[in-house]
């Protein structure tokens, strides 16, 4: 019978990315800018990312394949698009499953204030470092960005579209850590207030496991209901580091 959901849905960060080394780097040594070239959408994962997505995908090979993905959807950004892969490569879905590329899926957009670290922010554009703290992470909007309410407009948006095209089946997401607490807000109906607090609570760390199963008993005709949120058992089972970069300030690729 349908329902209108996926039977299982699984939302995981990417692995450590290039760019998350750079952050730490330069958060330590109080740079204005992460030393990082080229567009956002381009930073690779780090050989540890690379281990903790294959670490992922051995975690799921172990499972029958009924508790594997049969769709995988990914952020179009390079270290989502690779850890789906190394992810694939490891096992954890078929070797055949297509990765389907999404762009509703991608990192928040920083606009000016990208690249830029706290110390930066607070040197170089003060003014925006004051609007965030009047207004919170939730609803500021660097100029040429995005707030957390622009990002939960897109993915509500995505979620008709799992919803429609994806009854029944198996998902896995691989996006941000933004994107991953945004769902969240979105699948469990959350006010900021709520969302907020399991941010300060803990990063989502890279390669963790969010799951929702579906429960006919939930709400009217039934809903997802997550089932465990920011797992990291998978690379811990696998001897594989586990990273939790923090959320920036504001920009940063994470």
């Amino acid at each position: 019978m349908a329902h209108g959901w996926p039977e299982r849905l699984w939302v995981v960060r990417h692995g450590q990315s290039a760019g998350n080394v750079a952050r730490d780097e330069a958060h330590e040594a109080r740079l204005d800018r992460i030393p990082l070239a080229g567009r956002d959408v381009d930073v690779p994962l780090s050989a540890l990312g690379e281990q903790q997505a294959k670490a992922l995908g051995r975690w799921f090979a172990r499972n029958p394949a009924t508790e594997r993905p049969d769709v995988i959807i990914s952020s179009p950004y390079v270290r989502a698009m690779d850890t789906a892969r190394h992810f694939r490569a490891a096992g954890g879905s078929a070797p055949d499953e297509r990765i389907c590329s999404d762009e509703r899926l991608r990192e928040k957009e920083f606009g000016i204030l990208d690249g830029l670290t706290t110390t930066g922010i607070a040197s170089i554009l003060p003014e925006q470092a004051e609007f965030r703290r009047l207004l919170g992470k939730f609803y500021h909007r660097p100029p040429g960005g995005e707030s957390w309410c622009d990002v939960i407009a897109r993915l509500r948006s995505l979620m008709d579209t799992v919803s429609l095209h994806y009854d029944g089946r198996r998902v896995m997401i691989f996006a941000h850590q933004v994107v991953v607490l945004c769902l969240r807000y979105v699948i469990e109906n959350l006010d900021e207030q709520a969302i907020l607090a399991i941010d300060r609570e803990a990063d989502v760390a890279n390669c963790a496991i969010t799951e929702y199963r579906f429960d006919p008993a939930a709400g009217r005709g039934g809903n997802l209901v997550l089932a465990r949120y920011n797992v990291t058992a998978p690379m811990e089972q696998d001897a594989t580091p586990v990273t939790r970069a923090p959320d920036p300030i504001m920009g940063a690729r994470g």
